[in-house]
């Protein structure tokens, strides 16, 4: 059996992928997908955190074009986050996976209040243990949430999933001329305008070393690869 290349990783999920087909809300079937790609890395013995964003239930952008208070939106996106923590928790323990999950804002009758000792000490016992309502904090994004949980526990990498199969110099479903990166530095990353993350949590992976894969959830094994090391997507480093 292969070996995983990392010890401990965080995944970045956006909430996207808790929707399937229709864009909105939470498709059981999409969610049992995320969930079964997890169960298979967790196989190979890595010690795994996910985060996931909450777009597919509320996104704050449409609120704020038509008035609504920035930090308001912002907080009704955390609490959308947990009903996406909620689903995969509930699919992976259907799976057998021991879960725990942990919110930066207190909601004790579903969740832990995140306790960065507490989410370790759960890693360390083979749990997974997923995060929700971001940094528990108005005007930062799940990007920057997840760059933070993935420094706070120590992790190795940050996986971020998404639905292009890495880091291209232009939108590479608008333009299929573009070029896709294997390897980029923090600062070309930054200086480039990139959509890697967000450019908080890009400084913050920068100013703490903390490697960055961007890369594709399709096909079903791309999880299990990114574990293992393969190049399937786009690194960001030192």
């Amino acid at each position: 059996m292969a070996t995983a290349k990392y010890k401990r990783v965080l995944l970045k999920l956006s909430g996207d992928f808790m929707a399937g087909e229709s864009g909105f809300g939470i498709d059981p079937v999409a969610v049992d997908e995320v969930a079964d790609q997890v169960k298979q890395a967790l196989a190979f013995g890595v010690e795994m955190a996910v985060v996931i964003g909450g777009g597919n239930i509320w996104r704050g952008s449409g609120a704020l074009a038509r008035g609504m208070d920035r930090a308001t939106a912002d907080y009704m996106g955390m609490v959308a986050t947990v009903i996406n923590v909620m689903a995969l928790q509930d699919s992976l323990e259907r799976m057998g996976i021991i879960t725990r999950a942990q919110t930066a804002i207190e909601m004790r009758q579903v969740a832990e209040p995140y306790i960065r000792r507490r989410a370790i000490r759960h890693l360390e016992k083979g749990r997974l243990v997923i995060f929700g309502a971001g940094t528990g904090n108005p005007y930062f994004t799940t990007d920057t949430a997840a760059a933070l949980r993935a420094m706070e526990i120590n992790a190795e990498i940050l996986l971020k999933a998404t639905k292009v199969d890495g880091v291209y110099d232009d939108d590479p479903l608008k333009n299929s001329a573009a070029k896709r990166f294997e390897r980029l530095s923090y600062i070309e990353a930054l200086n480039m305008g990139l959509k890697v993350m967000d450019s908080t949590a890009l400084s913050l992976c920068m100013d703490n070393n903390l490697p960055l894969m961007v890369f594709k959830l399709t096909p079903p094994d791309s999880l299990v690869r990114a574990i293992l090391g393969e190049p399937i997507g786009t690194i960001v480093c030192k």
